[in-house]
């Protein structure tokens, strides 16, 4: 049955509001109408009131499939009128926008369906989403306080606020719904999805990292992930802020980039390392030429000389993939100062480490690890991955010569991302890779009534041996740099 019938049926009590008698006397057997005008004025009331309750949405994460079929058919109707407008290489977003609203305002005076005025700008909204946006989840990409999305099949969605994991009430039509916008986010990068290829890595224009996998390998719907990125990257201050590292951890840091020492990033899923990269590569001079290498950009870097390069996938027939050791094969043929790659998963940690060792000092990256320690065991499995049988010892001594510095993440229980480990890569002893603790972070602290942690970062008190090397550059680092105020001590 239309909407639009069943508003008549239930029209005495859609359109009037009872009256204070008839309220007042729902259980009573005198009313001057009689027991069956009641009883039909009662069920009509009861059904405005359902129907209202379904359109207006009160029951979180339930679609009026009225509305829904309503919705159906007008954006299929404004796609079949301003379709190719949409696909122009650069539309001004404010016209499109007008123009989509126009039509969307004439497609729903065709329509017979009445829509109170929330209904109709609550359509008009989900519509315009549809078509300029990414439909439900445009309002979570534009919440500041949202920083990771996770769409788990068109009925839920979890967001991330705070380190925190939450339910989010709004939902997709149905799965086709899901599938437009997974394919028009994958589609706006060059990239596909489908049954012969079900998993895709892309980005957002504003570089938040996008992951998409679809049946047969799914099952309850498709499933989204994306890692949103602020429009305006985060900064050494905010970092200090956030209480990811002090403003001591901050300059020593800056001097170790500045100084031009190889540095990697580790840290488990989610935990900011292309984040701590971003603003490591901030402290990278101008002057010099950067080459970045990522599977999907997300670095945002502001120095003026940065040349970015993305992998690509293969094509439809199984060729033409270009992988992140391709890239960075050639990024050494294109005079960089420093190499920049976005992670290190498979092989091309060998070439990232021949780099650091031919003349590319100060080159950053991250992996994906616990501890400083299996940094270096994750470095030489992912090493051997590029198909050479070298000697476990020979890697351990390419690794121990080009890699200067380990900075190690954790996200804590209390939600927050924290530097838990500064660490010096020494050198060997015998086959063992030597490891010195320079910061460390201090549990010791506790934690608040809130159960966030009170820890910082503090020096060990141990002053590394590259000191010497970034005094030679020029930066000296005073001896308060390491002075331990009371923390921990370690060597790994």
């Amino acid at each position: 049955m239309s909407l639009y019938k069943r508003l008549q049926e239930s029209e005495p009590g859609a359109e009037t509001e009872p009256s204070p008698d008839t309220g007042n006397k729902a259980g009573g057997a005198g009313d001057s109408g009689g027991a069956g005008n009641k009883q039909s004025a009662l069920t009509g009331l009861a059904a405005a009131q359902r129907l209202k309750a379904a359109s207006a949405g009160d029951s979180p994460g339930r679609r009026d499939p009225i509305r829904d079929e309503l919705r159906k058919r007008i954006h299929q109707s404004l796609i079949a009128e301003i379709g190719p407008t949409l696909y122009e290489s650069q539309p001004d977003q404010e016209e499109l926008r007008a123009k989509v609203q126009e039509q969307l305002l004439a497609a729903l005076a065709k329509e017979r369906t009445p829509l109170s005025a929330a209904d109709r700008a609550q359509l008009i909204e989900e519509v315009t989403d549809d078509i300029l946006g990414y439909g439900p989840i445009d309002p979570l990409l534009r919440d500041d306080d949202v920083s990771e999305i996770m769409v788990n099949g068109p009925d839920s969605i979890y967001v991330e606020r705070s380190g925190k994991l939450t339910k989010d009430p709004i939902t997709f039509v149905d799965e086709a719904h899901l599938r437009r916008i997974i394919d028009k986010i994958v589609g706006q990068v060059g990239r596909r999805i489908d049954e012969a290829s079900p998993m895709c890595d892309a980005r957002l224009p504003d570089g938040s990292r996008v992951n998409a996998i679809i049946s047969p390998l799914t099952i309850g719907g498709p499933f989204l992930t994306i890692r949103k990125f602020k429009a305006d990257p985060l900064q050494v201050d905010d970092l200090i802020r956030f209480g990811t590292f002090d403003a001591n951890a901050a300059r020593f840091l800056q001097a170790c980039v500045v100084g031009r020492l190889n540095m990697i990033v580790s840290g488990g899923t989610g935990t900011g390392k292309t984040t701590t990269l971003n603003v490591l590569s901030s402290f990278i001079p101008s002057d010099e030429r950067v080459v970045t290498v990522e599977d999907a950009k997300e670095l945002q870097l502001h120095q003026d000389h940065v040349l970015c390069l993305e992998t690509r996938p293969a094509n439809i027939e199984g060729r033409g993939a270009v992988t992140i050791r391709d890239l960075v094969k050639n990024s050494l043929r294109m005079r960089p100062d420093r190499i920049v790659v976005g992670e290190c998963r498979a092989g091309e940690a060998l070439d990232m480490l021949q780099a650091m060792n031919t003349g590319h000092d100060g080159s950053l990256t991250t992996v994906h690890a616990n501890t400083p320690r299996d940094t270096l065991s994750r470095l030489e499995t992912l090493t051997l991955m590029a198909g050479f049988d070298l000697p476990v010892r020979a890697i351990r001594e390419q690794m121990a010569s080009a890699i200067d510095v380990i900075i190690q993440i954790a996200r804590l229980r209390d939600g927050s991302r924290r530097v838990t480990h500064i660490t010096e890569v020494q050198g060997m002893e015998g086959d063992v890779i030597t490891l010195q603790d320079v910061f460390l972070f201090d549990y010791s602290a506790g934690v608040d009534d809130s159960g966030r942690y009170r820890g910082t970062l503090k020096p060990t008190g141990i002053r590394p041996k590259f000191a010497e090397k970034l005094t030679s550059e020029g930066i000296k680092l005073g001896p308060e740099t390491f002075r331990a105020s009371g923390g921990a001590m370690g060597a790994s």
